[in-house]
């Protein structure tokens, strides 16, 4: 069975000297009753005795890491790893969650709550996210928001009758396209959609409205926090420098893209850790072989890097005041 499916718990415990090498975070894969049956990565998938998959997780706590232990028991024991990016309230976990979407039908109409409402109902962080699609067929599309402004009564009331899906405002969405959900935004993600993922390391979803499939609903916790007014966003990029864009940017995390002709070169010493998606391409990161649909993670102060993967694609994601320096693709 393929090492991405193996339970964090069953794998050697790593006890040396905090790491200054990439580390590669092996999936864990969900099935979810929209996802897919033919994922564009994980060749091997289909060993796990799963339908369909519709997530691919790779900063939870259980995911297990390169070095033998979860990500988990690697940040409880080298707490440094993670740099000045550290939670402080939430110590012991990979402060963003980062992750890849496959789409066969539309997900739930749903709401995360911030981060005052997620500490005071369930000891969690809020979920601020973002996504970037990495493939779309034609005619894809998401939904953020309102068109028009609602009340909460109406709200919960279109949530039971299922008015509310043609209450959203939906959008046409292709590959490279930004959406930028903060914390309260009604939302849902369409049918035929690859997509990159990175949010709050928080699993709290409200359910407003499933079309019929038998799932719970969670109407009083999602009235209560969801933005009633439309929500306007744009999708663009910012070139940084040459091969390297910020797709967007929040208190929580920046994501950019790196597109190397040839290589992408990251200085030592980071002050926080860095999460470095594979999306296309193949050659060599540091001493080991990368592959699409991989993730590493770049540990805070850790050594020099060099990625080597002519026309290779990748998100960056970290968390920082400032653009990240040092990071030169060529």
């Amino acid at each position: 069975m393929p090492s991405y499916f193996q339970s964090a718990d069953s794998v050697a415990g790593y006890i040396g000297p905090i790491e200054r090498s990439p580390i590669l975070l092996e999936p864990i894969l969900r099935e979810r009753v929209w996802g897919r049956d033919d994922l564009p990565f994980f060749p091997c998938w289909r060993a796990a005795n799963i339908r369909l998959i519709g997530e691919a997780w790779f900063t939870f706590e259980e995911n297990s890491t390169s070095l033998g232990i979860s990500l988990g028991e690697l940040i409880r024991k080298h707490p440094e790893v993670l740099g000045n990016a550290a939670d402080p309230k939430h110590p012991g976990i990979c402060p963003l969650l980062m992750k890849l979407i496959f789409t066969r039908e539309r997900l739930s109409v749903q709401v995360h709550p911030d981060d005052a409402y997620a500490e005071l109902h369930h000891h969690s962080l809020g979920k601020t996210e973002a996504w970037y699609v990495i493939d779309a067929q034609p005619g894809a599309e998401v939904a953020m928001g309102f068109r028009q402004p609602i009340t909460r009564e109406r709200l919960k009331q279109a949530a039971q009758s299922g008015e509310i899906e043609h209450l959203l405002a939906w959008h046409r969405v292709q590959a490279g396209d930004v959406i930028f959900v903060p914390a309260g935004t009604v939302h849902a993600i369409g049918a035929g959609l690859t997509i990159c993922e990175v949010q709050e390391n928080s699993d709290i979803t409200y359910r407003l409205y499933d079309y019929g499939r038998p799932r719970e609903l969670h109407l009083e916790h999602g009235v209560a926090v969801s933005y009633l007014q439309p929500y306007s966003f744009e999708s663009h990029t910012v070139p940084i420098a040459q091969g390297r864009d910020s797709l967007t940017e929040c208190k929580y995390f920046r994501m950019e893209r790196l597109r190397p002709k040839r290589r992408v070169s990251i200085s030592s010493g980071l002050p926080c850790y860095a999460l470095l998606m594979c999306l296309r391409g193949e050659g060599q990161i540091g001493a080991a072989q990368f592959e699409p649909g991989q993730v590493w993670m770049m540990p805070a102060e850790g050594d020099e890097l060099s990625i080597e993967g002519p026309d290779s694609e990748w998100i960056l994601t970290y968390t920082a005041d400032e653009r990240l320096p040092g990071v030169f693709v060529d």
